[in-house]
């Protein structure tokens, strides 16, 4: 076989893998990428636990969210991941933020970029992780429950009652992430809570995590993280907010939800992964 023979039976394989929405192979790890990828996790580590006790005892919620904000910015930069920003400035305060999660790197990213003022929402599971979950909860993280319907729905209104008095709030409406390219089914919390606050929400379309660290693998590398505010929605209101029905809430928050992936896909440019017929 020639090498010219060889060269097409590849190029047809990677189209076809691509098609399939599975990617082509990752490419074995060289020992200058092994090397990077020890000294990243060791430079996040000792990062998380010199701030740790710093943390524990600096008093007050916005000086202890700016600390993080710098050592997320930090961290990132030594890493060699350079943060592009766009449209920040079309932040309304308070707001609901929603953004696409293809990798552990997009809290961090956020974290990095969005004013103290934020809190994010993250799965209770993160509370149990050691030093995670000291560190998420001396920043004021709203835990949600998953796997329990009943402590999900006290979550709910507790996260609710947050966003009523003004409370900003972040949002991975996916819930999660996987090797699929693509965005995943959106869970209707944060549109829920933008529509009964009566909150603008603020999709945001974050692309280069996925590169720089990428699901399936634990090994890191430097890239390019873009991190771009998308046009704010109105939370779809019409008449009294007192006088609309849950049903009246729940389609507006359908709607909201609907028109916020909408523009997370035209902005990613990545497939429509939910393929489900009932939300």
């Amino acid at each position: 076989m020639t090498n010219e023979t060889r060269a097409v039976k590849s190029a047809r394989g990677g189209a076809s893998g691509a098609a399939a929405g599975v990617g082509p192979a990752p490419a074995r790890l060289s020992a200058l990428g092994l090397a990077y990828g020890i000294g990243t996790w060791l430079q996040f580590l000792l990062l998380a636990t010199l701030m740790l006790p710093v943390l524990l005892l600096t008093p007050g919620l916005s000086r202890r969210r700016a600390l993080v904000r710098a050592l997320a910015r930090a961290a990132l930069r030594l890493a060699g991941m350079r943060l592009q920003l766009h449209g920040l400035e079309r932040l309304p305060r308070p707001c609901i933020v929603v953004a696409n999660h293809s990798s552990y790197l997009d809290g961090v990213v956020l974290c990095a970029t969005l004013p103290a003022h934020f809190s994010f929402v993250i799965k209770r599971e993160m509370a149990a992780v050691p030093l995670a979950g000291t560190l998420l909860r001396r920043i004021g993280a709203e835990f949600v429950e998953r796997g329990n319907r009943a402590r999900g729905a006290r979550d709910a209104r507790r996260l609710l009652r947050q966003a009523e008095i003004g409370q900003s709030l972040v949002f991975f409406p996916e819930g999660t992430f996987d090797t699929d390219v693509g965005l995943h089914h959106f869970h209707i919390g944060a549109f829920a809570a933008a529509v009964r606050a009566n909150l603008p929400l603020l999709p945001v379309a974050i692309r280069g995590t996925r590169h720089c660290l990428s699901p399936g693998s634990p090994w890191p590398r430097p890239g390019v993280i873009r991190i771009e505010a998308l046009a704010a929605l109105p939370p779809l209101a019409s008449g009294r907010e007192q006088d609309a029905s849950e049903r009246d809430n729940r389609d507006r928050a359908v709607r909201l939800r609907d028109a916020a992936r909408s523009a997370l896909l035209a902005a990613l440019g990545e497939p429509d992964l939910d393929k489900s017929t009932h939300h």
